[in-house]
């Protein structure tokens, strides 16, 4: 079962054996400590800043109109490409809509999208926390989130199922398989 080859244990020679005698101090010991802080430490990245301000809102004046008259659409688009397509624009358009007109405040839905863009862009949170930047300037907020996902490559007028197709080539299938046979009893 096991080599009696003496070459094969010279060569895990710098392995440390699997039980080693260690001083009783009474302290738990924990091997795989060290391991986890030197892993985040190597894991840690600077955050890196916005393409563009937050005041920047007339760099795209299309857009600063749009979510100046209509921000539930602008957010719509933003939820659909954070999310991956998982809820549709509609819905995402549909709630915001009915919190910033029933409560008056939209950023009690929008704000964690920022959250999930700075995280998934490692994105510096400026000027202020998410929360902040949305109850002060929301449609600032929106409007930046906007140019952000641009930035990154994102055609934000097709969605997230719309920029997949584009950019696999159409390869997502728009109908069911066709399977060969039939079943038989």
């Amino acid at each position: 079962m096991y080599s009696s080859n003496p070459s094969s244990t010279e060569q895990y020679s710098h392995a440390p054996p699997p039980f080693a005698q260690a001083t009783v101090t009474g302290v738990p010991m924990n091997s795989t400590s060290q391991y986890h802080e030197n892993s985040q430490q190597a894991s840690f990245q600077a955050p890196v800043p916005w393409s563009s301000g937050l005041y920047d809102c007339c760099h795209d004046v299309s857009n600063c109109c749009l979510t100046c008259w209509c921000p539930c659409i602008t957010f719509g688009r933003i939820a659909d490409i954070v999310d991956k397509g998982s809820k549709t624009t509609g819905f995402s358009e549909v709630v915001y809509a009915l919190i910033a007109n029933l409560i008056g405040c939209g950023c009690l839905y929008s704000y964690p999208y920022r959250t999930k863009i700075r995280q998934q862009y490692m994105l510096e949170e400026r000027p202020c926390g998410d929360c902040l930047v949305h109850f002060c300037c929301e449609p600032c907020a929106l409007c930046q989130e906007y140019r952000e996902l641009e930035a990154r490559g994102f055609d934000m007028t097709i969605g997230w199922k719309g920029n997949v197709e584009q950019r696999t080539g159409g390869a997502m299938a728009t109908t069911a398989p066709v399977f060969q046979g039939s079943m038989n009893r």
